[in-house]
This record gives C-alpha cells, sequence and structure tokens, in this order.
C-alpha cells in the first residue's frame, strides 16, 4: 500500500488523485482509494488539513494530489452586506465552520442552521461543491504541549486572569 505522508509544494508529474471530502481532509489519519483504485494511507501531522489542490508524497516519491469532493453544502447570500455579516456573525457564534467567497458564505449542509439564516433573512440554497471553509484566526499550525498555548498569543493581547490585581 502507498504511503503518503510528505506535502511538497510542485511536481513535474501526478501520480494520481486523492479525492477527499472536507471531514476526511482534516484527520491525521486515513485509509483512502486513489483515483486509480490503489489504497492509500496518509500520515500527517496533527492539525494538518489537506486543502484542494495539495500535493503529497512519500517514499516511493509517487505525487497525489488532493482533490476536494463535492458533498452536500448550502450556499448563503444575501441583499446587502450587512445581512451577510449578520449571518457570518450568528455562524461564528455557534462555531460552525465556514467558507467565505466573494459576496457568499458556504457551509455544511444542516436543516437547523439553514432555518435560522432564513430568519435572519439569507436565501439558502442547497448544493454539491467543494468545501474550503476558513481555517480560523490562528490557524494553519500546530502546536506540541511543550510549544506553549495550543493557539499563539497576538502580542498586544493582554490576558486577564480571575486572580490577577485589578
Amino acid at each position: 500500500m502507498l504511503t503518503l505522508h510528505t506535502k511538497i509544494p510542485h511536481a513535474d508529474a501526478i501520480a494520481a488523485q486523492l479525492v477527499l471530502p472536507y471531514e476526511l481532509r482534516e484527520k491525521c489519519r486515513l485509509r483512502a482509494t486513489l483515483d486509480t483504485g490503489e489504497d492509500v494511507a496518509v500520515f500527517t501531522v496533527r492539525g494538518t488539513v489537506l486543502r484542494d489542490g495539495d500535493l503529497l508524497t512519500g517514499e516511493d516519491k509517487r505525487v497525489v494530489r488532493v482533490v476536494a469532493a463535492p458533498e452536500p453544502t448550502y450556499k448563503v447570500t444575501c441583499a446587502d452586506a450587512h445581512a451577510l455579516l449578520r449571518c457570518a456573525f450568528h455562524l461564528g457564534n455557534r462555531h460552525t465552520q465556514a467558507q467565505v467567497g466573494d459576496g457568499f458564505l458556504r457551509i455544511r449542509a444542516d436543516a437547523v442552521l439553514k432555518e435560522m439564516l432564513a430568519g435572519l433573512g439569507a436565501t439558502v440554497v442547497e448544493e454539491s461543491a467543494a468545501f474550503e471553509p476558513e481555517s480560523g484566526a490562528y490557524g494553519g499550525g500546530h502546536a506540541h504541549h511543550h510549544d506553549g498555548p495550543l493557539a499563539p498569543i497576538p502580542l498586544r493581547q493582554k490576558i486577564h486572569r480571575p486572580g490577577d490585581p485589578k
């Protein structure tokens, strides 16, 4: 079985494609099947998210391109930017992963969220699309326990703890 464990920036030739929905592209240990029918094991550093177009390789130096599979999503649009911003706020308040596009948001299909968004005045359309949500405010990296906080703290951010003097 082919084992993939290293992301590379570019390649001259692509041996196969690995088509995965976002839920599987978040996993650090994965067994899947390439578009050629070959089984593959993927081992990435915890916290790594495979994005559409990423290139992976392993010991035998073959290169595989990651492809974001179409999956059930909702495309959220609004009459104006303010209404769309309100929808983004309420999705974030519910810790919902969202893809931010030019004039739209895309989320995983969820009937409860669809109803909430419609109540905010949004147009919510079901579609099968590749889902590429934002990685988050401190996204992209990973941390080890000895590295300190789970996410970097901006230098200007003051952290208040209950026992701190006033």
